[in-house]
C-alpha cells in the first residue's frame, strides 16, 4: 500500500457523535476529505446542513437516543470507523457538595455511558467484519480535575480512559483498534464566548482574560489551545492505515498543560 494510500479513507465507514460544531464538525469534515462517508449525529441538525441524509438527530446520553442512531446505522451496514467527540460538563460552581444525584447521573450519562452504549449497539457488527476503528475523546481533566466546577466531568472523563483502555484489550485481537484523544482547551466557538464573559466580568481586555484561563490551568506553556482542525489531524491519522499499529493508547493535545515528565 502506497503512502498516498494509507492517508485515505476511501469505501469506509464512519460515525461521529457531536458532529455538528467544534472539534466533531471539524472531524466529520477531516473524515470526509479523506474519501469516508461520513456519519454525523448530534441532539440537533444546524440550520441549512448541507448532508441531512448523514445527520442523525439524537441524544447519545440517552438509551432512546442510542437505540435511534444504531438503528439507523444498521440501516448503512457495519461501520468501519466510530469517534466518540460528544461530551461537555454543566454542574454548577461550589465544589462537590453542591453536585446534585441527577447531575451526576447527567455528566455520567452524556461523558462516560453514552459511548459504553454506542459501543455495545455498534461494535459486534464491527468485530464481526474483522477490522475497525474506534476513538473516544476522553480529557487531561483525568489528571487535572478541576473541582470547583467539573469534578462530575472529569471523573466520566477518567472512566471513559479506564473503560478504553480494557475494550483496546478485548478487541484488538480481533481486528478492531480502540485509541483515545484526551484534549486540553480547544479553540472553539463556545471557548471564545467563555472569553468574552470573563473580560466582561471582570472589567479585562479579552488577551487578559486569556491570560487568566491559562493561569487557572497553571499555564499553556504552546501559549494557545490546540484549534478544531489540529484536533481532527489527530482523529485522521489515529482512524488511518498510517496508525495500524497504535492500540489502547492516550494521545494527549494540550499545548504541554499537563505537567508530566
Amino acid at each position: 500500500m502506497s503512502l498516498a494510500e494509507r492517508d485515505r479513507l476511501d469505501r469506509r465507514t464512519a460515525l461521529v457523535t457531536g458532529g455538528s460544531r467544534g472539534s466533531g464538525k471539524a472531524v466529520v469534515d477531516r473524515l470526509r476529505a479523506m474519501g469516508a462517508d461520513v456519519w454525523a449525529t448530534a441532539r440537533t441538525m444546524p440550520e441549512g446542513y448541507d448532508r441531512a441524509d448523514r445527520f442523525i438527530e439524537a441524544d447519545t446520553s440517552t438509551t432512546a437516543g442510542v437505540e435511534a442512531v444504531a438503528a439507523r446505522i444498521a440501516e448503512a451496514g457495519a461501520l468501519d470507523i466510530l469517534v466518540h467527540v460528544v461530551g461537555g460538563s454543566s454542574t454548577p460552581a461550589g465544589g462537590f457538595a453542591v453536585i446534585t444525584e441527577d447531575q451526576w447521573l447527567a455528566e455520567l450519562n452524556l461523558n462516560l455511558l453514552g459511548a459504553v452504549r454506542l459501543d455495545r449497539a455498534l461494535l459486534p457488527a464491527m468485530i464481526e467484519s474483522g477490522r475497525g476503528v474506534v476513538v473516544h475523546f476522553g480529557s487531561i481533566q483525568r489528571d487535572m480535575p478541576l473541582y470547583d466546577a467539573s469534578l462530575a466531568y472529569a471523573s466520566a472523563k477518567a472512566a471513559l480512559r479506564t473503560y478504553s483502555k480494557g475494550l483496546a484489550n478485548e478487541l484488538a485481537p480481533r481486528g478492531v483498534r480502540v485509541n483515545t484523544i484526551s484534549p486540553g482547551g480547544i479553540q472553539t466557538e463556545a471557548y471564545e464566548n467563555f472569553v468574552d464573559t470573563i473580560a466582561d466580568g471582570n472589567q479585562m481586555t479579552r488577551e487578559e482574560a486569556r491570560q487568566h484561563i491559562f493561569d487557572s490551568l497553571g499555564g499553556v506553556p504552546l501559549g494557545r489551545f490546540a484549534s478544531t482542525e489540529e484536533i481532527a489531524d489527530l482523529v485522521g491519522f489515529l482512524v488511518s492505515d498510517r496508525a495500524s499499529a497504535i492500540v489502547g493508547a492516550e494521545y494527549v493535545i494540550d499545548g504541554g498543560t499537563v505537567p508530566t515528565v
